[in-house]
């Protein structure tokens, strides 16, 4: 593609000053350097790339070079060439990084937006066109948490984002950083770009927890999904899940235990209340109870993961059934105990006070 023409104002005064160099042998003016980076300014905002300027100086000074210049006039002349290149450059970053400070905080603005769901979803989806986002379709939402706080310019989302788009350079994807923590915006008929996005972020977060919400449509979907997976990571932390992957679609049970959470707080507190009379309080117990549904009520399994002798476990069991009325062993008791224990981790009793 052929670069744009590039107006001759951008080179306004250029001749005249080598001229007038090269009979004189000054140093450019503070006036005409301002006027050097004033340009510089003008030509980056018009979109032109700063190699053709310099090019364009570079012909300029070939063609505009005084004649019979020797000695000391040609040094002044390199000198000016130098002078003059060197302030439209500085006047050419400037506004570059203006823009690209401007652009950051654009892209900020609209990711909070879009997240916080506070803008007008119209507008909103207006603005997510200029982002590679089309709202009106369907966008699930990975979110990655780490050891600790991540921001756009840290290593770990940098090396995220380069091994996506080397992978999905075609791809509508956003790669952001939100209080902390990774997030990735993909089309939710491609999970192919979150599965991967939560391997790459796995990896680089040193053995980070990623949890993935279900795809939902339109402006407001991207939020939904989006706190999905936020209240999967916050299950994991409540209920003790290690898996490096969770995914909102199935974990669906919890919200629906907790849905009636008085109800969940009465059915702790009549099945589990009375561990807290066990020496040493219910937490153990409690424990006991949680490791041995996970293990499928195998008891030698439990005793390993809980570092018991098989004797002392049954202890435990027999104990659990002394105090609740309750045996951990029979199916009958088991379901009433099991969904106690969920909802106590849920509810995060013993700790609080129900």
């Amino acid at each position: 593609m052929a670069e744009p023409e590039i107006p001759d104002r951008f080179l306004e005064g250029y001749a005249r000053i080598l001229g007038e160099v090269a009979e004189t042998g000054r140093r450019l003016t503070r006036d005409e350097l301002e006027t050097r980076r004033a340009l510089g300014r003008e030509s980056a905002e018009a979109g032109h790339q700063l190699r053709a300027l310099v090019r364009l100086h570079l012909a300029q000074t070939r063609e505009s070079w005084p004649g019979a210049v020797k000695g000391a006039a040609t040094d002044a002349v390199l000198a000016a060439v130098e002078q003059a290149v060197d302030a439209f450059a500085e006047g050419f970053e400037r506004a570059q990084r203006l823009t690209v400070r401007r652009e950051e905080a654009a892209r900020r603005e609209f990711i909070d937006d879009l997240l916080y769901g506070r803008s007008d979803l119209g507008r909103l989806a207006e603005r997510a066109t200029r982002f590679g986002l089309r709202l009106s379709r369907a966008h699930a939402v990975a979110v990655a948490a780490g050891p600790e706080a991540y921001s756009e310019s840290d290593m770990v989302p940098r090396t995220v984002e380069s091994a996506l788009l080397a992978r999905f350079s075609g791809r509508k994807i956003l790669l952001t950083t939100k209080d902390g923590r990774l997030v990735c915006i993909a089309p939710g008929n491609q999970p192919d770009v979150l599965r991967y996005f939560a391997k790459q972020s796995h990896a680089a977060t040193d053995g980070g927890q990623v949890a993935v919400g279900r795809p939902h449509r339109g402006p407001g979907g991207v939020v939904h999904s989006y706190d999905e997976a936020l209240e999967a990571l916050d299950l994991a932390e409540r209920m003790g899940l290690d898996d490096p992957v969770l995914y909102a679609a199935d974990l669906m049970v919890y919200p629906v235990l907790t849905r009636d959470r008085q109800a969940m707080a009465d059915l702790v507190r009549s099945e589990l209340g009375p561990l807290q009379q066990a020496r040493g309080g219910a937490e153990p117990l409690l424990e006991t109870l949680s490791v041995y549904f996970d293990a499928g009520c195998v008891a030698a399994e439990t005793a390993r993961r809980l570092a018991l002798s098989v004797r002392a476990l049954t202890y435990r069991l027999e104990r659990i059934h002394q105090l609740t009325g309750s045996d951990p062993s029979d199916p009958m008791h088991r379901y009433s105990l099991q969904t106690a224990v969920i909802g106590a981790r849920l509810l995060d009793w013993p700790a609080k006070e129900l």
